[in-house]
């Protein structure tokens, strides 16, 4: 594989080393018994890095998990192969592109028989779980423990599948991920072997309903528009076909909570006003209901009476949306202080890897948009943030990486041959602190699911840092060309601009030699 040299680098001595001494050497020993390093790969949904403190988009508070970049890496360029929840879990596990791990869209089944590095790590004696979201439909595998949320899971008293077993669980899904995270390291952290957890949280998926304990907690914060929340799309087929548009397509019931059975109230889709009733009513019990009434009726009046319409109805919705998503990641922030803390308290933090990061990115408000699936920026980039002990510290990264890079990581720290058939790259070197030279100098991106909610169209694209090309084939036929250095909000498509033949046609050619790279059919 092209740049898999960059799984060597060189030591003090200047004699080049493979990774497994490497490892050792941070690990404080060699390979063996409890000097190899844990791993806790924390992973949220839908978490935009526009709403984590440490990207300095300054829209909330997240200091729980900005601690983890600030004691090791802030990666500000992180990016995802495919910006949807399944097949994003699919391409961590196997760090291989969709169309190799074969989980495309959400309406596939992930093939658990296939190689993934929990199963690689087992083979050198690693403890495996995975706790929270799972969301890839068939078992999963490679684990010694699993306890996972069914389906999307539910925010409150969700339901669990604990290694086979349903259950259901009394109270918020954040924190009860958390609770069985902690309770099998205890089972786990004085057993002999070094350990793999994936914590997966639910939050802040759609449809954004907080801890009772953090409902109203961005009242009194007026979030300022996006510049292009009114984008007319002119010159993108796709994106004005898209059906994520917060004025037209986020619904008042289903989505904002404004949920009422007297009819008083539009509801975009009318469809999902039994689903509303399940999230808002029967699944909470008496406790949880009153807290939610107590705080969401008042809201639901005095909209009410406002007769919104227009302009001034989009920018209501914008501000709920906005106070009900940040308020949910809330709970994620303080649970990863929980985590953190437990880690302290048992001596684990100077001997565990912790990464932090989303299955994509999310819209807030940018294009007028929420949700996800393109290639444009706020969807494509995901936060990435990770502590290595004795590691790099306070760093904040501008090499171009992806979710597929987290399987060779995870391996190449363990001291576990990385197989030549992972695509991603390992990142330990940058953790390390090491001058990476030989790196990726491009990324490529495909999304299959069309037809589908959302209607977006089906596209794959590569980015070089600065230009972006695109081509949207099912549901679309276009091609986009951005010049993200002098258009950063992506609202020009370049494409066909005589200035720019010549950037177009070298990412042109930098697509084609992806595509022959990674060995992608583009088949419809």
């Amino acid at each position: 594989m092209e740049n898999r040299i960059s799984k060597l680098f060189f030591l003090g001595s200047g004699v080049l080393a493979a990774s497994v001494p490497v490892a050792a050497q941070i690990c404080r020993g060699d390979l063996t018994g409890n000097n190899r390093m844990n791993i806790i790969f924390i992973m949220s949904d839908d978490h935009s890095y526009q709403t984590v403190g440490a990207y300095g988009q300054a829209l909330n508070k997240t200091p729980n998990i900005d601690r983890i970049g600030n004691e090791g890496v802030v990666f500000e360029r992180g990016y995802v192969a495919n910006s949807i929840s399944g097949p994003s879990r699919a391409c961590m596990l196997t760090g291989k592109h969709s169309h190799k791990n074969g989980f495309i869209n959400n309406s596939t089944v992930f093939d658990g028989s296939q190689q993934t590095f929990p199963k690689l790590l087992q083979k050198v004696g690693y403890k495996t779980a995975i706790v929270g979201k799972w969301h890839l439909v068939s078992q999963p595998t490679g684990f010694d423990y699993w306890n996972i949320l069914t389906g999307q899971g539910d925010y409150y008293n969700p339901n669990f599948i604990d290694n086979g077993v349903r259950k259901q669980y009394k109270g918020y899904a954040t924190d009860i991920t958390t609770d069985l995270a902690m309770q099998w390291l205890d089972k786990n952290k004085d057993n002999g072997q070094p350990f793999c957890l994936l914590v997966h949280h639910k939050a802040p998926h759609r449809t954004w309903m907080p801890d009772a304990k953090d409902l109203g907690a961005y009242d009194n914060v007026t979030f300022p528009l996006p510049e292009n929340f009114y984008d007319d799309y002119k010159g993108r087929q796709a994106a004005e076909a898209a059906e994520m548009r917060i004025d037209r397509d986020m619904d008042m019931g289903y989505d904002l909570k404004m949920y009422t059975d007297d009819g008083d109230i539009n509801y975009e889709r009318p469809d999902l006003h039994n689903y509303a009733h399940s999230l808002y009513r029967s699944r909470m019990d008496s406790t949880q209901q009153a807290a939610w009434d107590a705080y969401y009726n008042p809201i639901i009046e005095k909209f009410k009476k406002a007769k919104l319409s227009g302009k001034a109805l989009a920018e209501w919705k914008y501000q709920r949306y906005m106070r009900d998503y940040c308020s949910v990641i809330n709970s994620v922030d303080r649970n990863i202080g929980r985590l953190l803390k437990y880690l302290e308290d048992n001596k684990l933090l100077d001997n565990t890897l912790i990464v932090y990061t989303s299955d994509q990115g999310f819209y807030m408000g940018e294009h007028g948009w929420f949700d996800k699936r393109f290639m444009y920026e706020e969807s494509f980039r995901t936060p990435i943030l990770a502590r290595l002990p004795k590691g790099a510290k306070h760093v904040r990264d501008r090499h171009l990486v992806q979710n597929i890079d987290f399987a060779p990581t995870f391996l190449e720290l363990a001291g576990a041959k990385v197989p030549e058939d992972i695509q991603g790259e390992s990142l330990l070197p940058i953790l390390k602190g090491d001058n990476v030279k030989d790196w990726r100098n491009s990324l490529y991106y495909h999304f299959y699911e069309y037809p589908g909610e959302h209607n977006t169209a089906r596209h794959y694209g590569v980015f070089d840092g600065r230009y972006k090309l695109m081509h949207f084939y099912k549901g679309a036929d276009q091609w986009e060309f951005y010049d993200l250095k002098n258009d950063p909000k992506e609202m020009h498509n370049l494409y066909g601009d005589p200035k720019y033949k010549k950037e177009i046609d070298a990412a042109m050619a930098e697509l084609k030699r992806l595509q022959v790279y990674y060995d992608d059919p583009l088949t419809d």
